[in-house]
């Protein structure tokens, strides 16, 4: 028989509020994480000890305390605290409330001001913020889950103080399990019984998420089984079917997405294949769509492994086509051999860097016309125009190579593929500087052969 069976009409099962929002921190002192604002002595925790807060913003994932950092702040200021959602009001809501704010300002009334999800404001909501910010008629505090830098005008967050929280670790929500279980405001009186590793369990599972925790925890309570002493416990059984998948913080939309892409190109760039093979694991595990993460790869092979490595390009092409082909989860394995090809791939940059420089000529210098001797010359005219004039086959010369040069005058001598001589591009840096030699005069000797070129000496 379980917990809900043999105890359906206790009250704490009964209660109308999620555990989450009955354990919710009233004070700092029962605030848990978050040292390195609110601990003794840090900033955050002295401005509200003292009720002299500054507007701000709360920047963090979900579930780390930004809620409960402006309940604790409502519980202790002497001011007039309001709660606003940017989910379900608009600008006349805004307007209302920021007539009250002035009218209780004149008569000496501070108004906090606390906005739960401040980045679904659009720009002109987040601008009727603005003039009361500014003239002391509010106390905005706005907390987000998405980077402010992004979705916060400039002109509002450069009138607040952003303080970004952390995760909470494993440690920390161990600490409000074991509390909410111990205390009269959780399971106190169900005397639930839990391990020390089943709640690090739960912690791990959470990712850092406290709303999270406590929600796994209300549901594992509620399915707990009486052990041989008749007290109600979380078993190993019991967890396990809770716990089918670990809620990874991975928003397909959001900064997270950003970072994590970011991680993976730069763990193949520095030849990390493990580290690499972990962050393809969080985006897939975290719902990504597998022709978003081949299509990086498909850049990555030119981008930072070019010619060092041509069989690069040709196998990221490949595991694309098997991502689209196949889906999920049957080309994880096609991702990771992707992956770790990239990562352990001798690195060159010399094809970004090619073309950024010779897009940045197109662009600065005057548009420099085609020499004559290499247009082609369809018409009688353009021939009398000496259009073609000079041309030189290269398949009529022995060394298949002309010394015409082929830039606009303007642009001689100018180099713009420039390698970086590792891996197969090492024989492409020889013969590069071979044909230029050659084809300046500064050697007699032809170019070396193709054989040389194509590694067979």
């Amino acid at each position: 028989m379980s917990l809900i069976e043999g105890l359906a009409g206790d009250s704490a099962l009964a209660a109308p509020e999620p555990l989450a929002a009955r354990m919710r921190p009233r004070d700092l002192s029962e605030f848990v994480g978050q040292e390195h604002l609110v601990g003794e002595g840090k900033l955050l925790r002295q401005m509200i000890e003292r009720d002299q807060i500054p507007s701000m913003i709360l920047w963090g994932p979900p579930g780390v305390g930004k809620t409960t950092l402006a309940n604790v702040i409502a519980n202790l200021t002497k001011a007039e605290f309001v709660t606003y959602s940017a989910v379900t009001s608009g600008i006349k809501e805004i307007k209302e409330i920021m007539a009250r704010a002035e009218t209780g300002r004149r008569v000496g009334i501070r108004t906090v001001l606390f906005v739960d999800e401040i980045h679904r404001f659009n720009k002109a909501q987040q601008d009727a913020f603005l003039p009361y910010v500014e003239q002391g008629s509010i106390i905005l505090i706005g907390a987000t889950t998405e980077n402010p830098s992004f979705e916060c005008n400039s002109a509002l967050l450069s009138r607040c103080k952003v303080f970004t929280l952390k995760g909470l670790t494993a440690d920390d929500l161990v600490v409000l399990l074991r509390r909410a279980l111990t205390s009269e405001r959780g399971y106190a009186k169900l005397d639930v019984q839990a391990t020390d590793d089943t709640l690090k369990k739960i912690a791990i599972f959470s990712n850092g998420d406290a709303r999270h925790a406590l929600g796994t925890l209300e549901t594992a309570v509620a399915n707990a089984v009486f052990d041989a002493n008749g007290k109600p416990a979380i078993t190993e059984d019991v967890l396990s079917q809770i716990i089918s998948r670990k809620a990874l913080m991975y928003d397909k939309s959001g900064e997270e997405h950003y970072n994590i892409i970011s991680a993976l190109h730069k763990s193949m760039r520095n030849s990390d294949p493990d580290a690499a093979v972990y962050w393809l694991a969080r985006m897939l595990e975290g719902g990504e769509d597998p022709l978003y993460i081949a299509r990086r790869c498909v850049r990555f092979a030119s981008e930072d492994v070019g010619l060092a490595d041509p069989n690069a390009l040709l196998l990221a092409n490949a595991v694309w086509d098997s991502c689209h082909n196949l889906g999920i989860p049957e080309c994880n394995v096609h991702l990771t051999q992707i992956v770790v090809y990239l990562a352990l791939a001798p690195k060159s940059n010399a094809m970004e860097e090619t073309y950024l420089r010779a897009a940045r000529d197109a662009q600065t210098m005057m548009a420099e016309p085609v020499p004559l001797h290499i247009r082609n010359a369809p018409t009688r005219l353009m021939k009398e125009l000496d259009y073609g004039k000079g041309y030189t086959y290269a398949h009529d010369t022995d060394e298949k190579i002309a010394r015409m040069s082929c830039l606009p005058e303007a642009l001689q001598g100018r180099r713009y593929y420039t390698p970086a001589g590792l891996g197969r591009e090492a024989n492409l840096k020889a013969r590069a500087k071979a044909i230029r030699d050659w084809r300046e005069g500064k050697t007699e000797t032809p170019p070396f052969s193709s054989e040389a070129y194509i590694g067979r000496k």
